[in-house]
């Protein structure tokens, strides 16, 4: 089964998003496998952005994403990961449609509330920087058989 690492960032934290923003990927039908809320270190954050280290908005991710606790997530289900990507929406909130996370709640790109993987590789990659596996719970849920084939 599909896995991705969902993030709720400083800003959705501060903002009182957290349960909202489950609710949303609960109702879809998926499968919440990880759960924790944590004080990211400089290190964790600088592996987690490593992809943007010569970008000059690199420090200025490091320093949001370390600023206040952030929401680490491992969601599970059937395409998971462009669907949680849909549920999000664009990066830019101005971009991103209504109904979407970031279009009904965000305001700008720097504070768009939440990160999900992008991709099958990222997503795996994510999920073993955040979580170890004795931190993931390997269940189903009773009602499985009613979201998906």
């Amino acid at each position: 089964m599909e896995r991705t690492f969902l993030m709720i960032k400083p800003d959705g934290v501060q903002r009182n998003l957290v349960g909202e923003i489950i609710q949303r990927f609960e109702t879809k039908g998926f499968t919440l496998v990880g759960l924790k809320m944590m004080q990211v270190s400089s290190e964790l954050a600088e592996k987690h952005y490593a992809v943007h280290k010569e970008r000059p908005f690199f420090r200025s991710l490091v320093d949001f994403i370390t600023s206040s606790p952030v929401v680490a997530m491992v969601w599970q289900g059937e395409g998971v990961i462009a669907s949680a990507r849909k549920i999000i929406g664009a990066t830019n909130p101005l971009n991103a449609e209504p109904g979407t996370i970031r279009g009904d709640f965000g305001i700008s790109v720097g504070r768009n509330l939440i990160h999900g993987s992008d991709g099958p590789d990222t997503a795996k990659d994510e999920v073993s920087l955040w979580f170890s596996d004795a931190e993931l719970a390997n269940w189903t849920p009773a009602i499985t058989p009613w979201v998906v084939e």
